[in-house]
C-alpha cells in the first residue's frame, strides 16, 4: 500500500490542536551514558512522513536527548536489504517504519533480523491497542483501502456505500476501476459476496473469483498505482473505485468533488522496528518510546490525517480533522484487518492464480 504523497490538512490545524487543550509531550531522557554522542538512521517512507516525523519527532528529540536522527528512505517493502545489513553487520540504517508483513517475513524462521523491542512495560507502549504492535514492532500508524466515489456522478441518485455497490453495475452504473492486484481486492470480492468482515480469512478463493467474474465485464480500468487511482479521481475518467485512502485525500486537497466510504475500509499498520545487531538499539527504544506519546502523536495531523495508533490522541485532535483519520474509531470500527500471516503464507499461489485469472 501507498502512503500519502501531500498534505490534505492545512496547516491551521496546529492553531485548532492548541485550542482544543493540546497538552505540551512528555520528554523522554535517555538512559545509556554519553547519549550526545550517539547518532541514529531511522528509515521511514519519505515525502510527507519525512517532513513530519522530522518536525513532530526527530528534531525534538534530538534537543531533548542529544541523540542525532537521520532520516533515511528506502524501497516500500525493504526486507532484503535488512537481511543483507543484519548478515554483512553493515548497518546503513539501525531501525525502520515497515508493515507487519515485512516483520513477519523478517522474523518467521530460525533467523530473526530484527530485535524484540522490548518495551512492553512502557506505560506509553501498554497504551497502544495490542492489535498495533508486536514482539517486534511498535505500530506508528495504520493505513487503508477504501471506496471511493465523485459526488458529481452520483448527483440525484443514490451514491454507493460498499463493497457490493462498487461491484453492482446495475444498481450502481458508472465507470468503475478496481485494483489489478489479488491483495484488497480479493476481500472486497468476498465482503461484496456477503460474506462478514471477521470470516473473511482465510480466503476462499472460488467464491472470490466467482465474483470478480461478474463485475470484471463492467470494471473500465485495473490500476495498477497509487498515483494512477488518485488521477483516475482527479481527472474524473471513474465514477467510483477501490483504492488507498491517502490517493482519495489527496485528489480531495486537489479540489476533485470525491466522497470516501469508511465502510468496510481494509486496514493495515506500520510501526517501529530495530534491526538485529545494530549498536544503537538502545538509542532506538528511547525514539521508539518518545514517538508513541499521545499528544505528539496528534501533531501529525497538521501534515496528513495520520492512521495514529494511540486512542489518547483523538482527545487532542479537532473532530472535523479526527474523522478523516483511518483510527478514528467510527471508520475503523467499521474496518477489516488485513490478515498478514495468511499473505505470509500464500501470496505466491494465490497471485500466480490471479494474474492467470486476470489475462485469461
Amino acid at each position: 500500500m501507498t502512503k500519502p504523497t501531500m498534505p490534505t490538512i492545512k496547516r491551521r490545524t496546529l492553531l485548532l490542536g492548541a485550542a482544543a487543550g493540546l497538552a505540551a509531550p512528555a520528554i523522554w531522557r535517555p538512559s545509556g551514558a554519553r547519549a550526545q554522542s550517539t547518532r541514529i538512521v531511522v528509515r521511514d517512507d519519505g515525502g510527507i512522513y519525512t517532513q513530519a516525523y522530522t518536525e513532530i519527532f526527530y528534531r525534538p528529540f534530538t534537543e531533548a536527548t542529544g541523540i542525532e536522527v537521520v532520516p533515511a528512505q528506502a524501497q516500500a517493502e525493504p526486507t532484503a536489504q535488512i537481511r543483507s545489513m543484519v548478515e554483512t553487520g553493515t548497518y546503513t540504517w539501525d531501525m525502520g517504519k515497515i508493515s507487519v508483513p515485512a516483520v513477519l517475513q523478517l522474523t518467521t524462521g530460525e533467523t530473526k533480523y530484527l530485535e524484540p523491542v522490548g518495551l512492553d512495560a512502557e506505560a506509553v507502549i501498554q497504551s497502544i491497542p495490542a492489535h498495533f504492535r508486536n514482539e517486534y514492532q511498535v505500530g506508528t500508524n495504520v493505513y487503508t483501502t477504501v471506496l471511493a466515489y465523485r459526488r458529481d456522478a452520483f448527483e440525484g441518485r443514490e451514491a454507493p456505500a460498499s463493497w457490493a455497490d462498487l461491484m453492482d453495475p446495475e444498481r450502481f452504473p458508472g465507470r468503475r476501476a478496481l485494483r489489478r492486484h489479488p491483495y484488497d481486492t480479493l476481500e472486497q470480492a468476498l465482503m461484496a459476496d456477503g460474506v462478514p468482515a471477521d470470516q473473511v480469512y482465510p480466503l476462499d478463493l472460488d467464491r472470490a473469483f466467482a465474483r470478480l467474474d461478474k463485475v470484471q465485464p463492467a470494471t473500465d480500468i485495473w490500476w495498477t498505482s497509487g498515483a494512477q487511482a488518485e488521477q483516475l479521481l482527479i481527472s474524473g475518467e471513474v465514477d467510483l473505485l477501490s483504492t488507498w485512502v491517502s490517493r482519495a485525500q489527496s485528489a480531495q486537497a486537489a479540489g476533485a468533488p470525491v466522497e470516501i466510504v469508511w465502510n468496510q475500509n481494509i486496514w493495515g499498520c506500520d510501526g517501529w522496528s530495530i534491526l538485529k545487531g545494530t549498536p544503537n538499539a538502545d538509542a532506538c527504544r528511547e525514539l521508539i518510546k518518545f514517538a508513541s506519546d499521545p499528544a505528539r502523536m496528534a501533531q501529525l495531523v497538521k501534515f496528513f490525517p495520520a492512521g495514529i495508533v494511540q486512542p489518547a490522541a483523538f482527545e487532542t485532535i479537532p473532530a472535523d480533522v479526527a474523522k478523516n483519520c483511518p483510527t478514528y474509531p467510527a471508520n475503523i470500527e467499521t474496518g477489516l484487518q488485513i490478515d498478514a500471516a495468511y499473505w505470509l503464507e500464500n501470496a505466491d499461489p494465490v497471485i500466480e492464480r490471479f494474474n492467470s485469472w486476470f489475462i485469461g
